[in-house]
């Protein structure tokens, strides 16, 4: 924006724009160097309808002037090539700001969404970021939040509560569930391990980043997470022993790499007009999209074919209170969720109950029983459960699914976080494979992404099953498929491509990834599939799709521990049960 001429010098506003993983930030400086607009939201990977939303907003402000202007940030660089805007790496954005605002730094650690990074400026300036983990980011702090059932500023305060810091791996975001959840069914305080999950990131980053290079001198802490989450700040400087004055946390935090742009803007030679930025920005650019796989079903027919093969395997119900006779009880504790099943003497359902853990699944499964106690009568109660035996959970899957196909030879639940295959031979488990290190391909991966996306995770499903050109998308950590979307979706595809591109991971993650099978044959014969997200059609299509072969899924797929556990104590069953 030209404001004055001093000296023959032409004047501008400077606009610095910071399009990162998640989030959309803009700094406008004025010819003083004085920031008179500032913004940070979420932009759910609609990068150019939320830039150019922004702009609209700031019509009074800059209609009929001329400014300069650059974009910084790892989803920036798409938006510079389409539109012609200068573009400025993050590393050199970053540098000139904190040369500028805070030349004393010696190391600046830089938290985003999904992204971490240490910058060294001591000598040469040296980057180091994450390359294929995510923990140790906001994404891995909300995916904690989400566990102990709260938002990230609950959880950020009752972390000054803390009396004690627990171990909690800092790798995979919802691997690290495995460490929370038995602190949770323990009794430990949210306190603590809120406080635990801080300590999670800050390990991360010293060993992740740093990778043995000592932090020390003047640090200056940057991005969202750094600077509204306070109890991650305290963390950071009683870990690595800093002063108040040695540890910076600027009010600008969140801002930081935008004012770079802003600086760098003022060296580029191109003017802008705000006409002519939303004009560009209104412009959708068309792409061909690249690497489009199979669409999962064909036509609506095929769909209906679909659903009615597999709805054919479904579990009568019997009304609870009317029932008179024994019944037995099957309890589940997954990695997220809990589930309850209680059957009749013929294996049909009296009661059902799924629902997340929550954090607290003790006191969950406690209210079930009150509320089944309830609707029995106490009569049944003090003779009905059978109940008493703790079995490892491939028995009950397995004892589900013997029930629904007496042949079966192969077994897959995806849950949650957990991916399970059970190999059987001569009506026994011969072998089973689980995940190990990277829970990408299990519930907690389609929910993350269908929540970044803005949809619920129901909806997010239907979107798949009519997509007509699939995103071929891979296979890999939760949170860095978002790189993969990103470009997607900037290559055309639309949220159908991506959600059924997204069923299509979760499969290939299990079969290549997990189960590594050669061929076909690895799998088995007669496949019973498992586990609440298969409930997904479009995840259960691709599985058929991938393997060529027909499945069975029962309607209680997600309940099929619970199930299985059930009619285990059937089989087994004592005169009463110790519950009561």
């Amino acid at each position: 924006m030209i404001l004055k001429r001093s000296g023959g010098i032409i004047l501008h506003y400077k606009i610095g724009i910071d399009v990162g993983s998640t989030t959309l930030k803009t700094v406008i400086l004025n010819e003083k160097n004085e920031i008179i607009e500032k913004s940070y939201q979420r932009h759910f990977s609609k990068v150019r309808e939320m830039t150019l939303n922004h702009f609209k907003s700031l019509k009074e402000l800059l209609q009929g002037k001329k400014f300069k202007l650059a974009i910084t940030g790892s989803a920036g660089l798409g938006i510079s090539k389409d539109y012609g805007i200068p573009f400025v790496q993050e590393v050199f954005s970053t540098a000139g700001a904190v040369k500028k605002c805070y030349p004393q730094t010696d190391i600046v650690i830089e938290l985003g969404g999904e992204d971490a990074k240490i910058l060294f400026l001591q000598g040469s300036i040296e980057e180091r970021m994450n390359g294929t983990c995510a923990g140790g980011t906001g994404a891995f702090i909300d995916q904690m939040a989400s566990l102990l059932d709260m938002d990230v500023s609950e959880l950020d305060k009752i972390s000054f509560a803390h009396e004690r810091i627990y171990p909690i791996a800092s790798r995979c975001g919802v691997f690290a569930k495995t460490d929370v959840q038995p602190l949770l069914n323990q009794g430990a305080k949210k306190a603590d391990i809120a406080a635990s999950i801080y300590q999670a990131v800050v390990e991360q980053t010293i060993t992740g980043l740093a990778q043995g290079r000592a932090i020390k001198g003047t640090v200056l802490f940057l991005g969202g997470p750094l600077y509204f989450l306070k109890g991650l700040q305290e963390r950071f400087v009683e870990v690595l022993k800093l002063s108040k004055e040695k540890a910076i946390f600027p009010e600008l935090a969140p801002y930081f790499v935008a004012l770079g742009s802003a600086y760098f803007a003022d060296t580029t030679k191109e003017e802008f007009e705000y006409d002519e930025v939303v004009q560009l920005l209104s412009q959708k650019k068309e792409r061909k999209v690249e690497n489009l796989q199979k669409p999962l079903f064909s036509s609506e027919k095929e769909y209906e074919i679909f659903l009615k093969r597999h709805q054919k395997i479904n579990v009568p119900t019997r009304d609870i209170t009317t029932y008179s006779g024994k019944a037995y009880l099957g309890l589940d504790s997954g990695s997220t969720t809990i589930k309850v099943v209680l059957l009749d003497e013929e294996a049909n359902i009296l009661y059902r109950y799924y629902s997340s853990s929550k954090g607290n699944p003790v006191s969950l499964f406690l209210e079930q029983l009150k509320k089944i106690r309830k609707l029995c009568g106490e009569e049944l109660m003090q003779t009905a459960f059978g109940v008493d035996i703790g079995i490892v959970e491939t028995i009950a899957h397995y004892t589900a699914a013997k029930h629904f196909n007496p042949d079966v030879d192969f077994i897959i639940d995806i849950g949650g976080q957990d991916i399970k295959c059970f190999h059987i031979k001569d009506g026994a488990i011969d072998s089973i494979v689980l995940n190990e290190a990277c829970s990408s391909g299990c519930g907690s991966f389609l929910e993350t992404f269908a929540k970044s996306l803005g949809y619920s995770v129901q909806d997010f499903a239907k979107k798949a099953i009519f997509s007509k050109s699939p995103a071929e998308l891979g296979s890999r950590c939760t949170v860095f498929m978002n790189s993969s979307v990103k470009q997607a979706q900037k290559d055309g595809a639309e949220i159908e491509d991506i959600s059924a591109g997204l069923a299509r991971s979760v499969i290939k993650n299990a079969i290549f990834k997990v189960i590594r099978a050669r061929d076909v044959d690895d799998l088995g014969k007669n496949i019973v599939v498992q586990g609440g997200t298969f409930l997904n059609d479009a995840v259960l299509r691709s599985f058929e799709q991938e393997i060529g072969r027909e499945v069975l899924r029962p309607e209680i797929s997600e309940l099929m521990g619970a199930y299985g556990a059930a009619l285990y104590g059937k089989k087994i069953q004592k005169e009463k049960s110790k519950l009561l």
